[in-house]
């Protein structure tokens, strides 16, 4: 298998528990329960394709289920318990759920039981291998707005994260006591856009050098921030960083190690799209001297 980008880190505790230490969430207490028409279901832990949305079912568990996985993109492996057989993802080994044969659900006779929090859906029906980008700068409506408009980008879902405070909410975040930012978690076809591409467009569409209007910093919350997770992130964000401060700008983005990404309630997701207008809080400008990777929309 190639390298991939681990994600487990972002992992919020309760996913940790289940894509690491092999627990299981409650039932209908997690995501993607209702069968969905279109799209792919990937691992959480290492973005890989794992399952298309057509093969999605109402099995009444409390659990998403499947009645088939990409070829070769799901495990099986024999459950401690020796009864049932284990599923996990072939690359990063992280544990989906169970697998059950003969129940007849579909013709196919099969059901691959997964727990939500192991998996991402995104609306996209071809791809196949994933990474991801987590940024601040700003309310997270106007990020999310512009970058999910990169071809190649296939979800943006916004979230808190930076702070020391487990399941923040956005009134938390707001009264700047939980030390979160708002940020975007932006998920991206590895085939069809690069992180450099996504972080250049991200100093394109925030103001990394803005302060406050009496010249300090921004509450905690609106400050802008790049979230790496591996040193091969950490080079490109440093080296957009310096370009930008050659070109004369002071630049005071923060790097920032990834740590837990919480997501933010249901209301603040694709905000813009929700409210069919555009936001006014982020300008795209082309700071690195050349054309915007996007029109200005």
């Amino acid at each position: 298998m190639d390298i991939y980008l681990d994600k487990k880190e972002s992992l919020t505790p309760m996913a940790k528990r289940i894509i690491l230490n092999k627990a299981t969430e409650y039932p209908f207490s997690g995501q993607y329960n209702e069968p969905l028409a279109q799209g792919t279901y990937l691992c959480r832990r290492c973005g890989l394709a794992l399952f298309r949305a057509h093969n999605q079912f109402h099995s009444g568990c409390g659990w998403p289920s499947f009645d088939e996985s990409l070829a070769h993109q799901v495990e099986q492996i024999p459950d401690p318990d020796g009864q049932r057989m284990e599923i996990v993802c072939v690359r990063c080994k992280g544990h989906l759920g169970h697998i059950f044969m003969g129940e007849s659900y579909t013709s196919k006779n099969t059901r691959y039981c997964v727990n939500g929090a192991s998996i991402d859906f995104v609306p996209n029906d071809t791809v196949l291998d994933t990474e991801e980008a987590i940024v601040a700068g700003g309310c997270f409506w106007g990020i999310d707005h512009f970058l999910r408009q990169l071809p190649g980008v296939l979800n943006v879902e916004v979230g808190y994260t930076g702070g020391h405070y487990e399941t923040p909410s956005y009134e938390e975040v707001c009264q700047n006591i939980t030390g979160h930012y708002e940020a975007a978690r932006v998920i991206y076809d590895r085939q069809k856009i690069d992180y450099r591409t996504i972080l250049k467009r991200f100093f394109e569409i925030h103001d990394p050098s803005k302060r406050n209007s009496q010249g300090g910093e921004l509450p905690q919350q609106y400050q802008s921030a790049v979230f790496y997770f591996n040193p091969s992130q950490l080079i490109i964000i440093e080296e957009l960083i310096a370009r930008l401060r050659n070109r004369g700008y002071n630049v005071i983005t923060k790097c920032i190690p990834i740590g837990p990404f919480w997501p933010a309630e249901a209301y603040h997701q694709n905000y813009f799209t929700k409210h069919t207008h555009a936001p006014i809080c982020h300008q795209p400008e082309a700071r690195f001297g050349d054309d915007l990777s996007q029109e200005q929309t």
